[in-house]
């Protein structure tokens, strides 16, 4: 009886593994919807069986390459002009897939924390953005919380979703604004990589190749990398570095992106110019592993908020190390100085922080002439052109466009040091409309100048686009 038992269980074993057909399987980030990059090379890749013939074929092209002993496959795309017509790509390999409408634009990664994941339902005006959130040319996937031990090569999703007013609650407000200005200059589909998670600190989005470009970061973070990802419990610690990287951006890889949007900072307020650092390795990061130096990486300059203690004096140094970042190349800041809540660390004024975003872009990846349009004017250098007891504070020249106040009165916000380090208001009088002395009469031989240098200051200083300008501090390393 027990020999009857065991040949029939081994026949039906032997039945079970013969009708077991293979799969071809694609990453979740590959779907329906999806917008593929223009004028790119686009990898298509997934899993099958090893030495199967896969084969894809999408707008007239068709590639086919052999699956890897690992099980992997990958073929590129050549690369192809915008098209907002939706069409299937098709993969055939131990089965087939068809994705359906799919379209060629623009792509464009959304991270960072909470004021990047916050949603349009939550921000300003939302029954009326809502009801109006009908642009299927734009197209949103949004990445789960997921920290990982290692790199993932797959993050489960819920796929990509067209605009529509049933869904665009849930979208990243900061993508959507920016993704409606942007596609309403240059006609073409918009895609947008939601990889974001509110309360996040910066370095779990750092990959290692990130840490170990940046010397400054060397002994706390190159030389211990093997510590990292740290546990949580039976878990992995999402704050630590590596871990959302792992889980959140590698499975992305090598999905093609135009650039990236990055809205964070307020995890690691406190950290000055060491977050300067960290912003380095993480463009630096981001732009080896996506095999692109000149990726373009476009971010916002925290907004004013009361952070503990009216004078705390952290949210400063936050805003220096990220005008500091500007020095990379190819990367751009939306200053939000003019559009906060000083009581809400979630401003909802999320629509101006997008298109800002967007003139950004639209000026340095698509051509569009908007000198002194698409900066508010950042600070190039001071000197004593006017006599020792003032300071004459140059802006950098395609920021300004004319510099103004937004409320017609006199420049606030402007203080003064001498030798003694000792801050002082000063008066701040614009000059042919491109530079500013700066004086105070308790100051006779100044020798720094900061402006806007309070957790809560909204000053008034804007450029001839209305654009406001960033805080900045001569003193402050």
């Amino acid at each position: 009886m027990t020999k009857r038992l065991l040949s029939h269980s081994c026949l039906v074993a032997i039945l079970t593994t013969f009708f077991i057909q293979a799969e071809t399987k694609l990453p979740s980030i590959l779907g329906s919807h999806m917008v593929l990059q223009q004028g790119e090379k686009c990898p298509i890749w997934g899993w099958d069986d090893s030495d199967k013939q896969v084969t894809v074929e999408f707008a007239g092209q068709k590639h086919t390459a052999k699956v890897a002993d690992g099980g992997r496959w990958e073929v590129h795309l050549d690369p192809m002009k915008a098209n907002a017509k939706g069409q299937t790509l098709t993969i055939r390999g131990s089965s087939k897939i068809e994705l359906k409408d799919v379209l060629v634009g623009e792509v464009w990664l959304c991270s960072g924390q909470s004021n990047m994941e916050w949603t349009v339902s939550r921000s300003a005006n939302p029954k009326e953005e809502i009801a109006n959130g009908d642009h299927p040319l734009i197209r949103h996937i949004k990445i789960p919380h997921r920290p990982s031990a290692k790199p993932e090569s797959n993050v489960p999703s819920t796929g990509w979703q067209p605009c529509t007013p049933k869904v665009v609650a849930n979208f990243t407000a900061v993508g959507y604004y920016f993704a409606r200005h942007l596609q309403s200059e240059i006609k073409v589909p918009i895609g947008l990589i939601g990889s974001n998670w509110g309360g996040t600190r910066i370095e779990p989005w750092i990959p290692p190749v990130g840490f170990k470009s940046i010397p400054a970061l060397k002994a706390n973070f190159a030389d211990k990398l093997d510590q990292f990802p740290a546990k949580r419990g039976n878990g992995i610690n999402h704050q630590s570095p590596l871990a959302l990287y792992n889980g959140m951006i590698h499975p992305l890889l090598p999905y093609t992106i135009k650039g990236a949007l990055w809205y964070q900072g307020e995890s690691n307020n406190g950290e000055g110019m060491l977050y300067h650092e960290k912003m380095k390795a993480l463009i630096a990061g981001w732009r080896s592993v996506w095999n692109n130096p000149e990726l373009p990486f476009y971010y916002v300059q925290l907004a004013p908020f009361r952070y503990g203690s009216d004078n705390d004096p952290r949210l400063p140094g936050i805003w220096q190390a990220q005008l500091e970042t500007l020095k990379v190349p190819h990367t751009g800041m939306a200053v939000t100085t003019d559009i906060t809540n000083v009581r809400d660390i979630h401003p909802k004024n999320k629509q101006d922080v997008g298109k800002r975003l967007a003139l950004w872009a639209l000026t340095k990846d698509y051509g569009k002439k908007l000198k002194g349009q698409y900066s508010g004017p950042i600070f190039s250098k001071i000197d004593h052109a006017e006599g020792k007891d003032s300071l004459t504070v140059h802006f950098q020249k395609d920021s300004t466009g004319g510099l103004a106040t937004n409320d017609k009165k006199p420049v606030s916000h402007f203080e003064i040091a001498g030798e003694d380090g000792k801050w002082h208001p000063a008066k701040a009088t614009i000059v042919y409309g491109d530079h500013l002395i700066v004086k105070s009469d308790e100051v006779k031989s100044p020798m720094h100048v900061r402006f806007g240098w309070h957790q809560m200051a909204e000053p008034n200083l804007v450029n001839g686009a209305g654009l406001p300008a960033s805080p900045f501090s001569t003193a402050f390393k």
